[in-house]
């Protein structure tokens, strides 16, 4: 088994090859870093998503010998890795979710894209979304981003961190009871 199969290869084939041959690891980086940039990318900014991301995979290959190729998909495992390094920015990202919510909405830009009113109601929201994700735990955050910026499922979720499925169901159960009180919903209707 080489690196140039890349697709063809499971992650389940590739963890029990990279123990052996590590140069296997760059398919894992290429087939999953753009999904944990982009994660963390929502949860933070893009320099600290670059530097965390990158980190994930520093992480991940340190501790390879450690994941177990019969849990099959590598996917929660990293997420799980990068989840616990934005923890650790935790301060950083609750600081930078109540600078968002004192700011008012960006101007619009001129042009078409920009005009669409699905943008505009983003760019309202945006003030009201970041103050509201501040007001959850850190459990509940980690369950609601994880699912709506990593596009985990219910299982993904738990294994990425360590909780059962119904646990990531009550979590974000309570999550979005605790956005929509917050959320104003004249804004989002217009």
């Amino acid at each position: 088994m080489t690196a140039d199969v890349g697709e063809q290869v499971t992650d389940a084939e590739l963890a029990a090859g990279f123990a052996r041959d590590p140069e296997l690891f760059t398919v894992v980086h290429d087939r999953h870093f753009r999904d944990i940039y982009l994660y963390v990318a929502g949860r933070l900014d893009a320099q600290a998503a670059e530097d965390i991301a990158a980190e994930t995979f520093l992480t991940a290959f340190s501790r390879r010998g450690s994941f177990d190729p019969g849990r099959g998909s590598l996917r929660p495992w990293l997420f799980g890795i990068a989840t616990n390094l934005v923890a650790r920015h935790r301060r950083k990202e609750a600081r930078h979710y109540r600078t968002l919510s004192r700011l008012g909405p960006e101007p619009t830009a001129e042009g078409h894209e920009n005009r669409v009113v699905t943008s505009v109601a983003a760019q309202r929201l945006q003030p009201q979304l970041a103050k509201a994700l501040a007001t959850l735990s850190r459990g509940e955050r980690d369950v609601v981003l994880l699912v709506a910026l990593g596009q985990l499922s219910y299982d993904e979720v738990a294994e990425a961190l360590g909780i059962s499925p119904g646990t990531v169901g009550s979590r974000l159960s309570r999550a979005r009871a605790k956005l929509h009180d917050v959320i104003d919903q004249e804004a989002v209707h217009g």
